[in-house]
């Protein structure tokens, strides 16, 4: 599918939005706060002199110089940004290289009119210095430039109709559903932000001198233990179900899927806000994640395979925890087709199975020796490590859905891989985009006959691997989709 070039922007270095003005300032006061802080302590001790102020000045001198030496343009099919001053640093990159594109507002940026344009280019950036992002661009312009990066702004001209009627925004696949909150407590972030919430609360109860004056001793809160180590987990579960319910409506409140000409474009958020627009042609696939708690409540959540873009980068995620028919609609329409969604899988047969079971309960054993070992060798009953022999039992029916968990299919032009059970993912991907197969076989795989298959492409982790599949099956299935490159080794 080929696209028009975008508009020519001027070649002259342009200077962001002056209203970041009174935002830079801010940003360099919040990050110097701590030293800010002592420095006003110090002063206060020594009767308040008038130096401390001057701490304040050299964050918000820095702020001023960040947007006076910051510059960008596009031109020549490149988009540069200039920033530093003592230490100048030049970001540059072919506009064929944009993979994705971000427009995000934070809520000081949202009272100016105003979001941030990041641009994804897949070049393995290892830090945020190395992001190319344009920081304060009036709204109307960020959404111009990110059309005109993505080659897009033929879809949104009026002029593009027939009958010069400005064309009708387009419906969009999948929008949020209340409904869906019920799926918020079911994945661990929850849970890993309560932690974070309660472990700073410690940190600061302990260091309030209150503390130092009352004795727990004297506490009687009427409840037998076990009621109140009860009532206590009770209430640890409403506060991760209520983090939980709060995380997921603050991050995905508005959420909207929307494919344009030549892109998919994803709106959420609700103290800031995130759009995010995906190049069609960069998109290779997608992958349905059915973790244990979202898989037993029946649902999922779906993200992109994007040649160039880490799988670690949230520009991946096209759906949020929903309902697993919602997933699959939605990864259809990014297919073109749900014969990948719906594809039965082929099963990799009993000696995959076995090896499923052996790795589970083989761990589980080891596990279960080294705990019982050291209260043994403490010179504990036997009798108290009992409960360490459940270790194993539990195991298997890890085990077992793990086997049911693995398959592989061929289906309109997708390579369908599936494996896990703790984090189950069936990934599609498009085969024009497998650029090369690996076979790979430890010792333990060769004695069964096994091997793991490997698809090689440039998008998300780089490949798709089909674990465990009986060698014939594995040959057919490479040789199936590149029969140009494998053939020649059949020989």
């Amino acid at each position: 599918m080929s696209h028009p070039a975008p508009p020519a922007a001027p070649d002259d270095w342009q200077r962001l939005d002056p209203r970041m003005l009174l935002v830079h300032p801010v940003r360099e006061v919040v990050r110097f706060l701590p030293p800010l802080i002592g420095l006003f302590l110090a002063g206060a001790a020594s009767g308040g002199q008038p130096w401390q102020f001057l701490g304040i000045v050299v964050p918000v001198v820095l702020g001023l110089f960040r947007y006076l030496t910051t510059s960008f343009r596009v031109a020549a099919g490149r988009v540069e940004l200039k920033r530093g001053l003592l230490s100048r640093h030049v970001l540059s990159t072919p506009l064929d290289r944009v993979r994705t594109v971000d427009l995000t507002a934070s809520p000081i940026h949202r009272v100016l009119g105003l979001t941030t344009l990041r641009i994804g280019t897949g070049t393995g950036a290892s830090g945020e210095d190395d992001d190319l992002d344009l920081d304060g661009l009036p709204v109307a312009r960020a959404q111009q430039l990110r059309s005109d990066l993505l080659r897009t702004a033929h879809a949104e001209d009026p002029a593009t109709t027939p009958d010069g009627v400005p064309p009708a925004p387009e419906r969009p696949v999948v929008e949020l559903d209340l409904a869906w909150l019920r799926y918020a407590p079911l994945t661990t972030s929850g849970l890993v932000v309560t932690a974070g919430i309660l472990g700073l609360g410690g940190q600061v109860l302990s260091n309030v001198p209150l503390w130092d004056e009352i004795d727990p001793t004297s506490w009687h809160i009427g409840l037998p233990g076990w009621t109140a180590v009860a009532l206590g987990l009770v209430v640890l579960a409403v506060l991760v179900v209520a983090v939980s319910v709060l995380g997921y409506l603050v991050t995905n409140w508005g959420f909207a899927l929307t494919r344009a000409r030549g892109s998919w474009h994803l709106r959420r958020g609700l103290v800031t806000t995130r759009e995010t627009s995906l190049d069609e042609e960069r998109v290779a696939g997608v992958t349905v994640g059915e973790p244990l708690g979202l898989r037993l409540a029946g649902g999922g959540r779906l993200t992109a395979i994007v040649t160039g873009l880490g799988s670690a980068s949230g520009s991946s995620t096209l759906v949020p925890p929903a309902p697993l028919a919602v997933v699959q609609r939605a990864g259809a329409a990014v297919l073109g087709t749900d014969a990948p969604v719906r594809a039965e899988l082929t099963r990799h047969g009993p000696a995959a199975s076995r090896r499923r079971y052996t790795r589970a309960v083989g761990t589980a054993v080891v596990l279960a020796a080294a705990v019982a070992a050291v209260p043994l060798a403490l010179g504990a009953p036997w009798w108290s490590v009992l409960p360490v022999l459940v270790l194993p039992l539990l195991a298997l029916p890890l085990a077992a859905d793990r086997a049911r968990g693995l398959g592989h299919a061929l289906a309109d032009g997708h390579v369908v891989a599936r494996s896990g059970t703790l984090a189950r993912r069936r990934d599609h991907l498009e085969v024009d985009h497998v650029i090369g197969w690996n076979l790979r076989a430890t010792w333990f795989q060769r004695r069964l006959g096994l091997t793991s298959l490997v698809a090689t492409t440039a998008g998300g982790p780089q490949s798709v691997t089909v674990i465990d599949v009986p060698e014939p099956l594995a040959v057919a299935l490479a040789a199936e989709t590149l029969p140009h490159v494998v053939r020649q080794f059949l020989a």
